[in-house]
């Protein structure tokens, strides 16, 4: 298929792909839709088709995504074979899932039918180029040539990205950096359950990271989200924890420039940009989850300082923090997300001997299966006090609000995080079926391993060029809570998908401690749950798309 067919046939396709959806949302609406608003009680009742039309609306993004890119890269004079492959395959692989069933767990297929849909219905909105990119996209000649161009490339990244020349350049420092300094310790770091050193962070600050995107006049880079993406990827490329270590301090420079006051700003950004102080979020807590307005933790004015009471669970990295950002409740009369507050709450580091040397908290490590480097607590909270001059922008009640404004920035970033750790699998599956020898010849060559590694590069670039186009949305500051969602959705699932299909390519050594895709099976799994479960995820979508007044 020449390029300009291939770019006129990905328009015709995304327009029939919009239609579908619409179709779609008409549908589900009239299940759900009381009042013109949509019905708490019937968007839970049916999940099914409220979930399914997130995944769908996810999927019609996805190829748009990918249609554009398409046209960027002939803009640019860069679609060669191995990108037009990737474009051709992941269009027809995902136009053919949302006729005949799109997974949205391990055994959870939802079809058109769950939509409200009939058979004919869909095929009425599939145009010729639908079909087409259905019968000659995801072919098997297909995937044992994007497999074979995957397997000379010297490259880590399959396919061109489309970004800018700075950018570019961002990723190869990150990279260069990952893979002399993370990669060949993050195995060990894992295993034995270590903090990532003092050293890798002080690199990691000298390199900019934790100032990415503060303002110049704080302190920091002044760089967008989408340099957020390109540095999160690479380094979560090399370790998973390396990677989240920008997250604190990202969502906690967020919270500040978007909530606090002139001199909050001042005193925290700065210290934040440079590494000098290492922030945590504190805002779970036991039984709460992604319930937020049943949080019971409260802190008691007195003079001032706040005095805090309460536990915390899930908190990541809090033994060798400075800074919590701690979501308290202030009013108890208050109910529900009214009575909650932010406080920049102070505290000394401590270290495993002595993990809390603060009055008022103590914590019990959670052990948990990967994620490491940067270790998991249960806190508690008698009397802790805080400074009633770090209440976040001065004023009570601000917290819930206040927290809401990072979770675009949040999930766009734990996005870029799942499609490094996808790539770091995709990259020991491949380096192991070209050494891996069975039958007299390298299990590369054997097209169900080979299929694998094609779908992977697939998927990965399909979750890269969605999660960049919400960094960009962000960047251009328009509200992305949609496309952030959808990006995190949908990369989280490849990241699991691609890390247990390199187990799988690994065979019996995969289920081995000692062979690093055990690690990164590990680290893929907790995407799908942290920074919204999936099927939180898909309920925000959901009420998004069928709020009329969208």
């Amino acid at each position: 298929m020449p390029a300009n067919t291939l770019l006129t046939t990905a328009r015709d396709a995304t327009q029939a792909a919009e239609a579908l959806l619409t179709d779609a949302t008409a549908k589900v609406r009239e299940r759900v839709v009381l009042d013109g608003k949509p019905s708490p009680r019937l968007l839970d009742r049916e999940q099914r088709a409220t979930h399914g039309l997130s995944w769908l609306a996810t999927y019609v993004e996805a190829v748009r995504q990918l249609a554009a890119y398409a046209e960027r890269l002939s803009d640019a004079g860069q679609l060669s074979e191995l990108e037009e492959l990737i474009i051709r395959i992941g269009l027809g692989e995902y136009l053919a899932q949302m006729q005949g069933g799109i997974p949205i767990s391990q055994n959870e297929i939802v079809r058109p039918a769950d939509l409200g849909l009939s058979l004919s219905a869909v095929a009425a909105r599939m145009n010729p180029a639908v079909e087409a990119l259905i019968a000659t996209g995801n072919t098997a000649e297909n995937r044992a040539r994007l497999a074979e161009l995957i397997g000379d490339s010297h490259g880590a990244t399959v396919g061109v990205c489309a970004i800018d020349d700075t950018l570019e350049q961002v990723r190869d420092e990150m990279r260069k950096f990952a893979n002399s300094e993370v990669i060949e310790h993050a195995h060990g770091w894992h295993r034995t359950n270590s903090y990532i050193p003092f050293e890798i962070i002080k690199q990691m600050s000298e390199l900019g990271v934790f100032g990415l995107t503060i303002p110049e006049d704080y302190g920091g880079m002044a760089l967008g989200k989408e340099s957020m993406c390109v540095v999160s990827e690479e380094l979560s490329r090399g370790y998973i924890g390396v990677g989240s270590l920008g997250t604190r301090s990202e969502i906690a420079a967020e919270l500040i420039l978007g909530g606090g006051t002139e001199e909050q700003k001042t005193k925290w950004l700065p210290k934040i940009a440079s590494g000098e102080i290492l922030p945590t979020a504190v805002f779970t807590e036991p039984n709460t989850g992604s319930d937020l307005a049943s949080l019971k933790t409260r802190a008691v004015r007195e003079g001032n300082v706040y005095k805090v009471y309460g536990n915390k669970t899930w908190i990541t990295h809090p033994v060798r923090a400075d800074l919590m950002t701690l979501l308290v409740r202030t009013n108890p009369s208050e109910k529900g997300y009214r009575g909650l507050s932010m406080l920049l709450a102070e505290k000394p580091r401590g270290d495993d001997k002595t993990p809390f040397p603060a009055q008022g908290m103590t914590g019990t490590e959670i052990e948990v299966l990967g994620y490491r480097g940067m270790k998991e607590y249960e806190i508690a909270f008698d009397g802790f006090e805080v400074k009633a001059e770090n209440l976040l922008g001065g004023v009570e009640g601000q917290g819930f609000k206040q927290l809401m404004a990072t979770f675009e920035s949040a999930r766009i970033q734990t996005a870029a995080r799942a499609i490094g750790v996808a790539q770091a699998a995709m990259e020991q599956a491949l380096n192991y079926a070209k050494s891996r020898v069975q039958f007299g010849e390298p299990i590369v060559k054997f097209p169900r391993v080979a299929d694998k590694i094609a779908m992977m590069a697939v998927e990965i670039m399909i979750a890269r060029q969605l999660t960049y186009y919400a960094a960009r949305q962000k960047d251009s500051g328009r509200r992305c809570d949609l496309e952030a969602g959808m990006a995190k959705l949908l990369a989280a699932r490849i990241a699991w998908s691609n890390a247990d299909n390199a187990v799988q390519i690994h065979g019996g050594n995969g289920f081995a401690l000692e062979f690093p895709v055990s690690r990164i099976l590990c680290d893929a799994r907790i995407l799908n749950i942290f920074e919204g479960a999936a099927e939180i995820q898909a309920q925000v979508i959901a009420r998004r798309l069928l709020d009329g007044s969208n």
